[in-house]
């Protein structure tokens, strides 16, 4: 397993002195393996393609490339304030706004202006906030490519190009839309590109080589595919026992911040109504809840006043949230990379964290491909009687409304 930390003091990597007076306010005096790694690359003006596990700092990587070229680096002259001096590319809105929240604790001591571009939420504030004044623009790939086809921004003044969880955008199939964008942007030579991925696959490589300036290939990965600060363990309940089990085990663990993933949006609502049936207070997060409230949900989820999170695959990539004790796979993932995608939520930034899974009737013909992609054989663990808890009725839940899609304008012009 990489170390947490190198021994690498940011102030000898050669940041700008207003990014090291916010590092010394955040608490960061060393930097991470994947970023003693890339920064240095970066801040010489170096294109890098890294791939690092999951919670290893990636995200203040690039962050920090990107915020101390835009510091040295003068503006175009005649740029415009609609016209952004960076890009930062986000599979999902979640990372959308975790990369924006940490891009404004490093910027503290700058005054360039964050905007944020993703669907399911005010498409009229996104614009006017970016019409008024954008230095830094995050966004998924449909709202930024909506907004340039409207001319809200355009990529006249761009000095930085990130593209974030590459492998994931093939997953969800988003290339295409990447692949626009990156076609719309000035020459590769003109501007500092970075791509990070949790693998550096043929198709992610060829994307770096296709949009990209001969960019380093950097890899920082564990002896493990998993942390291995996770413990894990592996239970075989029938179909009827899961639920009895989870609030079982969920009551016996007492969990500081726990995440419990299923593999359909159907499974997380009945896990819903039975934990608040049973006096577990609990958040549940699928891909038709509302902006707004997914907003509000990850914000208490953070802080902590809310410490269970019901989700599907939507968020098991992209959020970071720190102090996640225990995560629970309720189904065993399809796909085996899911599962280290999933566990990979607990034992961040060094910490340690358990990853208790069910094998059940349904899904345990996945365990096999998720064992030998991670290397090992999860510990089984038995189920004891007294985890298996007598359940109190499920509580009556309402079901969330389809969210209806607002029509854009698409004869806005830039006058």
């Amino acid at each position: 397993m990489v170390d947490h930390l190198s021994d690498l003091p940011f102030k000898n990597i050669g940041l700008h002195e207003k990014l090291i007076n916010s590092l010394n306010e955040l608490g960061f005096e060393f930097a991470t393996p994947i970023q003693a790694q890339v920064l240095p690359l970066l801040l010489d003006g170096k294109d890098v393609a890294g791939q690092a596990q999951t919670g290893t700092g990636k995200t203040n990587a690039f962050l920090l490339a990107v915020l101390n070229e835009m510091l040295l680096l003068p503006e175009v002259e005649d740029r415009r304030k609609n016209e952004p001096r960076t890009i930062i590319i986000a599979p999902t809105r979640e990372l959308v706004l975790q990369i924006y929240e940490d891009a404004k604790k490093l910027s503290t001591h700058t005054d360039f202006k964050l905007c944020v571009a993703y669907g399911g939420a005010d498409y009229t504030k996104q614009q006017t906030e970016i019409a008024n004044g954008c230095d830094i623009l995050i966004g998924t790939p449909g709202r930024l490519i909506d907004f340039l086809k409207q001319n809200i921004y355009n990529f006249y003044a761009l000095d930085c190009v990130v593209l974030d969880e590459a492998d994931r955008m093939f997953d969800l199939g988003f290339i295409t839309d990447i692949r626009y964008l990156f076609r719309k942007m000035p020459p590769s030579t003109e501007r500092l590109n970075m791509l990070f991925s949790a693998t550096l696959s043929h198709r992610v490589r060829e994307l770096a080589y296709e949009h990209m300036n001969a960019p380093t290939h950097i890899q920082v990965e564990a002896d493990q595919v998993t942390a291995d600060k996770v413990t894990q363990a592996l239970y075989y309940p029938a179909n009827n026992e899961k639920l009895p089990l989870l609030v079982g085990l969920l009551k016996r663990d007492n969990p500081n911040k726990a995440m419990i993933f299923t593999n359909t949006k159907r499974q997380a609502e009945a896990i819903y109504a039975c934990l608040l049936g049973n006096e577990l207070d609990a958040g549940l997060l699928t891909g038709d809840v509302q902006q707004n409230k997914r907003i509000r949900l990850l914000n208490d989820f953070k802080s902590a006043s809310l410490n269970i999170l019901i989700a599907t695959d939507v968020a098991a990539r992209g959020l970071h949230i720190d102090g996640v004790t225990h995560v629970y796979n309720y189904d065993l993932p399809d796909d085996a990379e899911d599962y280290v995608h999933r566990i990979g939520r607990t034992a961040r930034a060094g910490q340690s964290g358990d990853a208790i899974s069910f094998a059940c009737e349904d899904n345990a013909f996945n365990l096999p491909a998720i064992e030998k992609y991670i290397g090992f054989a999860i510990p089984v663990a038995d189920i004891s009687p007294d985890y298996l808890v007598e359940l109190l009725p499920s509580a009556k839940i309402e079901k969330a409304r389809p969210v209806r899609k607002k029509r854009s304008s698409s004869h806005h012009k830039r006058k």
